[in-house]
């Protein structure tokens, strides 16, 4: 997301939460939740959305429809019934196109983003 739209982004775990980024979440925050399967993560993942939500932040959550978070989410985008090893990889797919399509509507070089160095030149 940070590379093409030049939107400031950050990715966490859903465990680390209440370890501070939730302090940041505002009404003007979306949120993109990444929710596959129905185990315990699932529903701990389920359980931020919630947190988020009662602070009025925009919930995406991307997910394989195995628990309601659908019913938490201001939106969804769905990823097809897999194995549980390769969900995130089609959970990934998702974010890399909603990250495709914004930088297109702001009007970014997608294909040649900025000040991006595609090797390390420094020691």
């Amino acid at each position: 997301m940070k590379e093409i739209t030049y939107k400031h982004a950050e990715g966490f775990a859903a465990g680390e939460l209440k370890h501070g980024p939730l302090a940041l979440v505002t009404d003007q925050t979306p949120v993109f939740a990444v929710v596959t399967g129905d185990g315990e993560q699932a529903r701990k993942t389920i359980g931020n959305v919630k947190e988020v939500e009662a602070r009025d932040a925009p919930v995406i959550a991307v997910t394989d429809g195995q628990t309601d978070v659908e019913r938490y989410a201001d939106h969804v985008l769905s990823i097809p019934d897999t194995h549980p090893r390769t969900a995130a990889v089609l959970a990934n797919v998702q974010l890399q196109l909603v990250s495709y399509h914004t930088a297109a509507l702001l009007g970014r070089s997608i294909d040649k983003p900025r000040n991006l160095a595609k090797s390390v030149t420094v020691e």
